[in-house]
């Protein structure tokens, strides 16, 4: 007899915010794309150890290495850059962890003004995991609320 779960352990675990940021796109993604490996760090505040592994340049492939301090323990993890738009957007992907990193940017036609969407994707779980899913997305989703904060709250300082 095959057992069934109510969940799907290939299903990725997604959360994602927007916040509206009264600077320019090129403004807003300067500090996030063009000064990446400079500034992630200081939103990304449970970053406590950061290296970027090619250089300071961003492009398609560069690679960073990560230690994140997660709920008292310290996680280490090697990303790598997979899409990168000026103006548009910066992906990132985990090699040695399953997420996955974006950040969109929108003009504002009306306004100077620039929607930012920040999206965390966890790739895939421990299927020991799955039952806690809505407790991890709900922390995702808080998460990714905090980055567009920091984010719109370092840009206006950052770039007066």
């Amino acid at each position: 007899m095959q057992i069934k779960f109510s969940f799907d352990s290939s299903k990725p675990i997604a959360g994602e915010a927007s916040i509206e940021i009264n600077k320019s796109i090129q403004d807003v993604f300067s500090y996030i794309g063009e000064h990446f490996y400079d500034n992630y760090p200081k939103w990304a505040v449970e970053v406590v150890e950061f290296e970027p592994l090619d250089g300071k340049e961003v492009f398609v492939g560069s690679k960073a290495k990560q230690i994140r301090e997660d709920n008292g323990s310290k996680v280490e993890s090697i990303f790598e850059i997979t899409d990168y738009q000026p103006s548009m957007k910066l992906i990132f992907k985990g090699l040695t962890e399953p997420y996955i990193h974006s950040y969109l940017l929108e003009s504002s036609e009306q306004k100077q003004a620039t929607r930012l969407t920040f999206r965390f994707e966890l790739s895939e779980i421990d299927v020991f995991m799955r039952p806690f899913q809505k407790l991890i997305r709900s922390a995702i989703e808080e998460g990714a609320e905090n980055t567009v904060e920091n984010i719109k709250n370092l840009v206006d300082v950052d770039t007066l």
